[in-house]
């Protein structure tokens, strides 16, 4: 790798905001709002060079080659005016060279350690390619899984979402954030676009501030406290304002409250699309508002550009608010060390994952596979004799790479991993069906010979990764096509079935489980996901994922979230008048926190260290937990708590902690968990953070729907 130097170390804070102050007070207001504008990338050519050197651009995403990025910057630092280098982004959600599983996959790991490795061997593969920053995490609280874009976060829950949220952040800017392999993180989208009305994607959000503070703003506090470097505002309208020119989220929460320094970038022409939200009346006052709400930085679409002088010279916006939006884009600039000696590197030939890479993102992936159902068909005996592999799903790594991914070469399909694992002579193959929207029944003989002509069929089914991410919400949940007609026909051979689904969201499948010996989800796992669901399998490996979101029965009880409020007449299975349904359950086909494992977890001695608690004290919660299975494995244990009255009414369960734990065969250990009464706090109809003393619960549970009651009170 040949590397362009630019000069030394990153300068310390204060004189950071020296040289950004000598810099402000030297820009016209032309390169002001260059650094206020960013385009895609593309090509550098003899045009953008020209805009380059004008200082036309503070930031280019995507395209350009390693070569043409260290080139351009070297004209934004040499040949323009100030010096004033560029920053460049891309979508590295889920890794670059490396693809790891979806964020929704690694979630399920419930492993922050592991996902924090994850986004490090991201950093570093993305800095070696000339990226100095990442749109992600996105950490965005779904409940519906109707939006697409719940493959990109990590699930309903808060306190799950700010643990990654915080993990990835760490592993994206490492130690220092000028360091050679740091690059900057960026949380998303905030806020509230995971609250989508009907799942459908850029839709309306409305959101009570309560549960807009105590469920959809927490994993972006968790963000900001691990020190991240910049936020993007979303495309959704929150309670009547557009989160992209919303002063209450962008000003009052992120700056006054959290004291919050980097910039803000606006999601794709977001702030263009002020005007079709019915917020802005054309393009002068869309800049006006977005720029007055705390958007430092406008992607794509030009408004700032086109109107910024006009508004200035108007009088309608002060050149201070400009100044102060530079500002924090300046200083993550220098932050970065792009000033002061950051290396823009010019890779001699094409990447390709290193070893340790693709070890972790095995092992992620492994982790991430959740057992929903095994009647003792795995692990599958390794002498078993012939295999049947059905579905198209088995050998597509495209669709094995999920959404975002940016590439899917090197990737192991779990028919290769099983072919190796077997050898070829052991393992039929038929795709059943060609692709997801197939409707054709062409390819189910074939599928249903090599059924009859195995010992055990593994069945492959799920959602092409184009199904999932952006501007890909679905009203149905079922498997698409006609896979469901397929597993039905398969399972007619009479053969031990397992079904292994493949999704970017939860799916609903109930006739399809109850044909099937074992069902495993494993998501869109990544590069590595073939050897990682083998292992699993063949028993190499052991189950240990728990699900981060809650599957539905079916799509009519979307929403369904396990943090839900009681209601006045909660559901009873044995009286109409609660709030149930006529014609399915109200309970989910599996729960949040829901995974089993080849091994049995037994909990026992589940207490808490004292009857009450005063304000402002804590308690101790614990729990002996045994492996009283055959195989050693790893159990996720999780801590959660209720409050039975306040001034506001509280989740039926709130997650408060969870521990990855690693038991052999016969082994015991006690689980603690330290809780605070800070940690039961809530906003009350004032809006003012507090602890209201009476009566609560707790559960040291496998999910959330389990666990012995612990009691206990805060008192004054």
């Amino acid at each position: 790798m040949v590397c362009l130097t630019i000069a030394a170390t990153a300068a310390a804070p204060a004189e950071i905001e020296r040289k950004i102050d000598a810099l402000l007070a030297r820009m016209t207001l032309e390169e002001k709002l260059g650094q206020m504008s960013q385009a895609g990338f593309g090509r550098l050519t003899d045009q953008r060079r020209a805009e380059i050197r004008k200082g036309r651009w503070g930031s280019l995403y995507g395209g350009g080659t390693p070569a043409e990025k260290a080139e351009a910057q070297q004209i934004a630092l040499k040949e323009s005016r100030l010096g004033i280098p560029l920053i460049y982004g891309q979508d590295v959600i889920h890794g670059l060279q490396t693809t790891f599983p979806i964020p929704l996959g690694q979630a399920a790991s419930w492993d922050p350690e592991l996902v924090r490795q994850s986004a490090r061997i991201a950093a570093r593969e993305a800095s070696a390619a000339g990226i100095h920053w990442t749109f992600s995490p996105m950490v965005d609280i779904a409940r519906d899984p109707r939006w697409g874009r719940v493959a990109e976060g990590y699930g309903e829950d808060p306190y799950v979402a700010a643990a990654m949220a915080a993990a990835m952040v760490r592993g994206y800017q490492g130690e220092t954030l000028d360091a050679a392999d740091s690059i900057a993180a960026c949380a998303k989208h905030y806020v509230g676009y995971g609250a989508a009305e009907g799942g459908r994607d850029y839709n309306t959000t409305w959101i009570p501030e309560n549960l807009l503070r105590e469920v959809y703003l927490k994993p972006f506090r968790a963000a900001k406290d691990a020190g991240i470097a910049t936020y993007m505002s979303a495309f959704n309208n929150i309670n009547g304002v557009p989160a992209s020119g919303n002063e209450f989220t962008l000003r009052q929460v992120l700056r006054d409250e959290w004291k919050f320094d980097g910039f803000v970038v606006s999601d794709y022409t977001a702030v263009h699309e002020l005007i079709a939200h019915g917020y802005a009346a054309d393009a002068k006052d869309a800049a006006f508002k977005a720029i007055r709400a705390g958007v430092n930085m406008e992607m794509v679409s030009t408004d700032y550009w086109d109107n910024g002088k006009a508004l200035v010279d108007a009088k309608q916006l002060d050149v201070k608010t400009i100044d102060e939006a530079v500002r924090e884009i300046l200083r993550i600039k220098f932050r970065l060390g792009l000033f002061d000696g950051r290396t823009q590197p010019v890779p001699s030939g094409a990447q390709a994952p290193s070893a340790e890479a693709l070890a972790a993102a095995n092992k992620l992936a492994a982790e991430s596979l959740v057992l929903l159902k095994n009647d003792g068909a795995l692990p599958m005996a390794k002498s078993v004799g012939k295999v049947a592999i059905v579905g198209f799903l088995a050998d597509s790594p495209r669709d094995q790479s999920g959404t975002w991914a940016n590439g899917s070469a090197g990737t192991v399909t779990p028919l290769a991993a099983f072919r190796q694992a077997l050898g070829e002579s052991r393992v039929l193959y038929a795709r059943g069906l060609r692709n997801g929207s197939d409707t054709s029944r062409d390819g189910f003989a074939a599928a249903v010979e090599a059924a009859r002509a195995a010992d055990v069929v593994l069945l492959f089914l799920g959602e092409e990764a184009s199904l999932s991410g952006e501007a890909s919400s679905r009203a149905f949940l079922n498997l698409p096509g006609l896979q469901e007609d397929l597993a039905a026909e398969v399972a007619k051979a009479g053969k031990p079935c397992v079904a292994v689904i493949l999704a970017g969201r939860p799916t609903t499948f109930h006739d399809v489980a109850d044909k099937m010996k074992a069902v495993l989800y494993a998501w869109h796992p990544g590069a590595m996901g073939g050897p990682a669901i083998a292992s699993a399998i063949l028993g190499d490996a052991v189950p240990s994922g728990k699900l981060t979101i809650t599957f539905p029965r079916t799509v009519g009880q979307v929403p369904i979230y396990y943090n839900h409020l009681n209601t006045g007449r909660p559901p009873a299975a044995q009286e109409k008048f609660t709030s149930k349904y006529l014609d399915v359950s109200f309970t989910p086909e599996y729960p949040f926190g829901y995974g089993l494992s080849y091994s049995k977890f037994e909990y026992s001695a589940t207490k808490a260290s004292a009857p009450q608690v005063k304000v402002g004290g804590k308690l101790t919660f614990s729990a002996d937990v045994a492996n009283v299975g055959a195989v050693e494995a790893d159990e996720v244990v999780q801590f959660y708590t209720r409050q039975l009255a306040g001034s506001v009414a509280r989740p039926v369960r709130e997650l408060k902690g969870f521990q990855r734990l690693h038991l052999k065969p016969g082994e015991k250990r006690a689980v603690t968990f330290t809780l605070s009464t800070d940690d039961l706090a809530s906003y009350n109809p004032q809006m003012k953070l507090a602890t209201d003393p009476g009566a609560f619960e707790a559960w040291i549970a496998p999910d959330s729907a389990s666990g012995e009651k612990i009691e206990f009170a805060v008192v004054r």
